[in-house]
């Protein structure tokens, strides 16, 4: 297990690539922000929202959001600085909702003024789905995080919206690659290309409850060649903490005073959603690593923290799984503690792990010099 020089992501990471030098893509690529020209892309942007705009009132573009600061950057940008006049579109989880998640989900209509659509799977089909891609694979919300990407486009095909506004290239931005694109489209095909039905059908699902990932129909794949589907964050550089001081300014509340979640070392990403987190945590024993060490990561290469204190942070708090969470987790997907670390215990990987007095202890941590 090897750590980038820059930022202490690990190798572990799924599709990640390190140069020579022991540096991730995801520094790599974030080195070239500053060859960029912010402004003549931003003037890309207009020129793109100039050709959707519409004037008879309809929805120009559809902005799928969780309620978060990245939503709430998203919804600005578009209605405040572009004039646009999105529809918001929001793919739910049945997990208990924290009171900040709900106020800022109420916070995005309320305050930009938008019509916002919540689209939730059948409460019995997303609790069988992700029992059983927490069995097979330890990554439960697999079927539904597929769904944030097909659901807003399809629906855009369905209600004649001609652009579809997603966040962040998780690939370019966290290094799997090192192609940037404005484009969305290729990796919503590939998701639709990657979705194996048989599988589904084979553990008992039926085809129609399958919809919410199933790819359009051939006819709407004709309209598809009209539709304009991009990530912002090839247009603005991407910074959570950016965002979420945006966001305030709109209404936006972080977790202070509610919870103060183990493993973590921020309030104010990903806090919608007390279940979700579980999904997070579960990179730690397949990866060695989880949202600590993401935000730690993220932090460095913006310049907002030192290696050192993020050696720290990950070492204190990379391997806790927040009890609030796990309990909310298991309590809707119907396990005792005793079933549920049973399944975690066959996904963790013995090639970085070893058991040392009946804990599952990392060979080689980012943060072994701070052991001595």
């Amino acid at each position: 297990m090897l750590y980038c020089k820059r930022c202490l992501m690990p190798n572990t990471r799924p599709g990640s690539i390190f140069n020579n030098e022991g540096i991730c893509q995801a520094c790599i690529n974030f080195e070239k922000r500053k060859s960029i020209d912010w402004k003549k892309r931003n003037e890309e942007l207009v020129s793109l929202c100039n050709k959707f705009r519409r004037t008879d009132g309809y929805y120009d573009c559809i902005i799928p959001v969780s309620g978060g600061k990245d939503s709430h950057f998203l919804v600005y940008k578009m209605k405040i600085e572009m004039s646009m006049n999105p529809l918001l579109l929001t793919v739910g989880d049945p997990f208990t909702k924290t009171k900040a998640g709900l106020h800022n989900l109420r916070n995005l209509s309320e305050t930009f003024n938008c019509d916002h659509i919540i689209f939730n799977l059948s409460t019995d089909v997303f609790r069988r789905v992700t029992r059983l891609s927490f069995e097979e694979f330890g990554e439960p919300l697999r079927f539904i995080e597929a769904a944030i990407y097909t659901v807003p486009f399809k629906m855009a095909l369905r209600l004649n919206i001609p652009l579809v506004v997603f966040g962040e290239n998780s690939a370019y931005e966290y290094g799997s690659t090192d192609k940037e694109s404005a484009s969305a489209k290729d990796t919503i095909y590939k998701i639709f290309k990657s979705i194996d039905f048989d599988f589904w059908v084979e553990k008992g699902f039926k085809k129609d409850e399958l919809n919410a990932i199933a790819p359009p129909k051939d006819t709407e794949l004709e309209k598809a060649l009209d539709l304009e589907v991009i990530f912002m964050s090839y247009f603005e550089p991407w910074s959570s903490v950016t965002h979420y001081e945006i966001a305030r300014k709109y209404g936006f509340k972080d977790l202070s005073g509610e919870w103060e979640r183990e493993g973590c070392v921020e309030n104010f990403e990903q806090i919608d959603s007390m279940g979700y987190m579980v999904h997070l945590w579960l990179k730690y024993p397949k990866f060695g690593f989880q949202r600590t060490t993401d935000i730690v990561s993220r932090r460095i290469r913006e310049g907002r923290m030192s290696i050192s204190e993020g050696k720290r942070l990950i070492m204190e708090n990379d391997h806790k799984l927040d009890i609030r969470a796990m309990l909310d987790f298991i309590d809707f997907l119907g396990y005792t503690p005793k079933q549920f670390w049973e399944i975690v215990e066959k996904f963790w990987n013995t090639e970085i792990f070893e058991k040392v007095d009946g804990i599952w202890k990392l060979k080689n941590p980012v943060y072994k010099d701070l052991l001595n």
